[in-house]
């Protein structure tokens, strides 16, 4: 194991200093290294800034999972803070200045499909159903070959998050960001503060999104403004935008093919992403 995975960092700025002789146990006792993983990034840097570790980078290192990420799985207080998935991830980072939480969701994706297959295998038995018949079928699926949806349109600025869209009503341009870790926790607070403050209020899904990624209309950067514009928009520029966004986004295409076990039809089915994806029964 190279330096950067195998000392405890108390011990790497003066070893000898310290009068301690760093050692790896695992490889000098044990005869076995934890192995590291070279994941590709599907946005190959090119929306991170320059002061960015992930500039320009097109992979990173992660080691495989082991007990201690384990134990971080089965961390109920993360769990219920939702941020059990993120610390796993961030945990298994060699380059432990990458933040996660401004990672894109889509790179980040990236990193969790590559972390679990180092912890339990390419093997992922899930349930999904027929688009044919509405059966239910439960088989298990290679994550290995899902595909990388890689950046294919360019940012407005390189090395930064901003890209341009115009709508076909209302003709107007718009500016927008893919959504990063920390959009969408900032994103999902607001919903649970928003249906804590009006209970029954109807979901918004539509709404809450498009003002999470949309920076700017006309070169207008006011949110308010922005808010009105959202609500008042044309269905088909909304769905249009939207569409957009979800065909050019990076990361991880999680839809593979499925033979029905009950009508024989082959169709193309999104995998779940649940519980059993990090806490396989089998």
């Amino acid at each position: 194991m190279s330096d950067r995975t195998g000392r405890n960092d108390i011990f790497t700025s003066h070893p000898m200093e310290q009068g301690i002789q760093v050692r790896n146990v695992m490889k000098d006792d044990f005869g076995w290294e934890v192995p590291v993983e070279c994941v590709p990034i599907p946005s190959e840097g090119l929306v991170y800034p320059q002061d960015s570790t992930l500039h320009l980078k097109k992979t990173v290192d992660i080691k495989a999972m082991t007990a201690k990420e384990e134990d971080i799985l089965m961390s109920r207080a993360l769990i219920q803070k939702g941020e059990a998935i993120n610390k796993l991830i961030q945990s298994c980072l060699i380059d432990k200045s990458v933040d996660v939480n401004n990672m894109l969701v889509g790179d980040r994706n990236a990193l969790m499909v590559s972390v679990r297959i180092t912890g339990y295998g390419t093997g992922y038995r899930a349930t999904v159903e027929c688009p044919e018949c509405n059966e239910s079928n439960k088989d298990t699926f290679d994550l290995s070959q899902l595909e990388i949806k890689r950046l294919d349109v360019q940012p407005v600025v390189p090395g930064e998050n901003v890209f341009e869209y115009k709508l076909p009503i209302t003709k107007k341009t718009v500016r927008f960001k893919f959504m990063t870790g920390a959009d969408e926790r900032k994103r999902n607070l607001a919903e649970e503060r928003r249906k804590k403050m009006f209970p029954g209020a109807s979901d918004a899904e539509v709404t809450s999104v498009l003002d999470t990624l949309i920076l700017s209309i006309e070169g207008i950067t006011d949110r308010n403004k922005i808010k009105s514009f959202i609500s008042n928009m044309p269905a088909l520029d909304s769905k249009r935008l939207r569409a957009y966004i979800e065909k050019h986004e990076p990361g991880i295409d999680m839809s593979t093919w499925l033979t029905c076990q009950s009508c024989g039809a082959d169709s193309k089915v999104g995998l779940p992403v649940n519980t059993e994806f990090f806490w396989p029964r089998e």
